[in-house]
């Protein structure tokens, strides 16, 4: 594979797919992961059940629960996600990255089992995930592997990569994850892949990186930044945000309640206040960068555990925002042609 035969089409993991077909297409989601942190590998409480009467002191972390982030059931994930095609979803991004165990071949499994189209990510996500054998790599090292994701294949197999990311920042942020931020733009100018990046938790760092990446030569119209909808809160920061060109993703559809464990200092908005922030950037002249999901990383967010599922968009969703006065075209371009154009490799 190389950059000319990629050139204009999808890369899913069954192969390449005309953007047209992409259809409605979620941006940022997992379906194979395990997002356990080091402190947490190393307790040896045992883990409750997950049931209807502790879910939700689960999900609030009333509970600890170290399974809860771990999803490794790929007869479930073929069960929801055939439980998303049936409401509308025809496709989905999924960006489960180094450092927290990609599944090339069971992604490959999920999607031949149900007919979605999986886009999978590549890289490294965050420095607490990683080991230092990494951490001693150049930006050059990390460019050359995120190449032969896209190119050859990733994580010692066949199945190949159709964007980069998302990769990872914490705040502050690490000169490691700078170098590997460093090999991805390298990557993206390599492949003609679009570059999905994850911010750290602090409402100003969104900004920096996107300065940061356009200097080392990133092609803007093709870098997503993710989780605004955790860390950019205010208007005037979107704003400033979007002016740089970046894709702006807002992708904990689902997620209700305002408190945030892992960062208990602002109230994280619920669907609607998503959906007023999106209509800010699109009264700005900004819809075209527009991008939208759950990103689904926890046990209890799948229907199979109570949750809403991969189809709440297209089931809660959709219909909030007609009643909040968007437009059929302007849901349109967000659900299917933004994400084909990020797609599609240039």
């Amino acid at each position: 594979m190389d950059r000319n035969t990629l050139r204009g089409k999808v890369q899913t993991v069954t192969g390449l797919l005309d953007p047209a077909k992409l259809g409605k297409t979620l941006m940022h989601e997992h379906l194979l992961c395990d997002l356990r942190t080091p402190t947490m590998m190393q307790s040896n409480e045992p883990d409750p059940e997950i049931t209807l009467a502790n879910r939700f002191a689960i999900d609030y972390g009333r509970i600890p629960h170290k399974m809860q982030y771990v999803m490794d059931m790929k007869d479930i994930a073929i069960v929801e996600m055939g439980n998303m095609k049936e409401v509308g979803g025809t496709s989905l991004v999924e960006l489960t990255c180094g450092g927290f165990k990609p599944d090339p071949k069971g992604l490959q499994d999920i999607s031949l089992a149900t007919g979605v189209n999986v886009v999978m990510g590549c890289g490294y996500y965050v420095d607490e995930y990683q080991t230092d054998e990494l951490r001693r790599r150049r930006p050059e090292d990390f460019a050359r592997e995120i190449t032969q994701q896209v190119f050859e294949g990733a994580w010692g197999t066949d199945v190949r990569a159709g964007i980069i990311g998302e990769i990872g920042c914490q705040y502050p942020w690490t000169d490691h994850e700078k170098r590997v931020m460093q090999g991805a733009v390298m990557a993206q100018k390599e492949t003609g892949a679009t570059l999905n990046i994850h911010p750290g938790r602090n409402e100003d760092l969104p900004l920096e990186i996107a300065q940061t990446v356009e200097k080392w030569g990133a092609d803007m119209s093709r870098t997503i930044i993710s989780h605004l909808d955790r860390t950019v809160l205010d208007e005037e920061r979107l704003l400033k945000l979007a002016a740089t060109g970046v894709g702006m993703e807002f992708d904990l559809f689902g997620t209700e309640q305002t408190f945030y464990s892992l960062n208990k200092k602002i109230d994280r908005p619920n669907d609607g206040r998503r959906l007023q922030l999106i209509r800010a950037l699109i009264d700005a002249g900004y819809l075209k960068q527009v991008l939208i999901s759950h990103d689904i990383c926890s046990r209890t967010r799948l229907t199979a555990f109570g949750g809403h599922g991969y189809g709440h968009i297209f089931v809660n969703v959709l219909p909030l925002m007609k009643d909040r006065g968007y437009s059929d075209e302007e849901i349109e371009v967000i659900l299917v042609d933004n994400p084909a154009r990020y797609l599609t490799f240039v």
